[in-house]
């Protein structure tokens, strides 16, 4: 193995290919109704809890990774001289980035010669997930820790990511949209489709009258100019219709592979119920 993979708990990694694919994750938290829970190990809170959670009312808060955690994290592979290169959610949705870049200075003054890359991946849940998986792949196939960084760094503008959301009253009392956009969620069975744009940040695309021309409307944007042939499909608490949306995918010409991941916690407590999502990459930058 050429060096140590980390992510975030928000790239929604299956635990099994997490662990068959030696791939760190480290942990946002969640408050909710009071008590702070972590989104990884054994007592970790799940998504179905906190949905549930959000549908009788609950209001969840998440927090960042902070700047010990990291540094515990790579100061541990420093002393084992593993280099490291850990793939971090968006800057723009979160400050978790920056507490890795305050941790990696730290521990670069007490072990110079260490290797910590760091990329802002302006990604989140299946985006990331992608972007991991493809950066385990190209390490187990034994590229080197720069070459995989640029391979990543060359996808991150052709990353693609849409999120047909039920409500957006979450992601605007998350502050990750503003009140004027939301009010377009609150229209009589209008379901906005929003995307991450090329800074990463999260904006309305369209507003589609149904949810079933709102996942026609996303699978439409999402398979323009494909430069890779799988797609992964998200979801909060509605597996029939990712399913749906995989065999819509799968109907494409250039699509021959879907993996279908449920929505994490965290990006579960910003988007709400019923939230499906689409990643795919592009051929070109948009």
């Amino acid at each position: 193995m050429t060096f140590k993979l980390i992510t975030d708990s928000t790239a929604d990694l299956d635990e099994n290919w997490v662990n068959d694919n030696d791939v760190e994750i480290l942990g946002l938290t969640i408050t909710l109704e009071g008590v702070t829970y972590e989104t990884v190990g054994s007592q970790r809170l799940t998504s179905d809890v906190l949905l549930e959670s959000m549908k009788n009312g609950g209001k969840p808060t998440t927090s960042q990774i902070n700047v010990g955690q990291f540094e515990e994290s790579f100061r541990r592979h420093a002393e084992k001289g593993e280099d490291v290169l850990y793939l971090a959610f968006s800057s723009v949705l979160s400050g978790t980035y920056q507490s890795a870049v305050m941790a990696r200075d730290l521990v670069l003054e007490e072990f110079p010669e260490a290797v910590i890359e760091i990329v802002d991946t302006l990604a989140a849940a299946g985006g990331e997930g992608y972007l991991s998986m493809l950066a385990a792949d190209a390490r187990d196939q034994g590229q080197t820790l720069q070459a995989t960084k640029l391979m990543i760094e060359d996808i991150l503008p052709r990353l693609r990511t849409y999120f047909l959301v039920d409500d957006l009253y979450h992601l605007m009392r998350s502050g990750r949209l503003s009140k004027s956009s939301a009010i377009i969620g609150s229209l009589v069975n209008i379901k906005p489709l929003l995307w991450l744009d090329a800074s990463g940040k999260l904006v309305p695309l369209a507003k589609v009258r149904g949810r079933k021309k709102g996942m026609k409307e996303m699978v439409a944007q999402a398979t323009q100019d494909l430069g890779h042939s799988t797609a992964i499909v998200a979801y909060a608490n509605d597996l029939e219709s990712a399913e749906s949306l995989k065999e819509q995918l799968l109907a494409q010409d250039k699509i021959d592979n879907v993996l279908i991941m449920p929505l994490g916690p965290v990006i579960s407590s910003h988007v709400g119920p019923d939230t499906l999502a689409v990643f795919t990459i592009g051929a070109n930058a948009r």
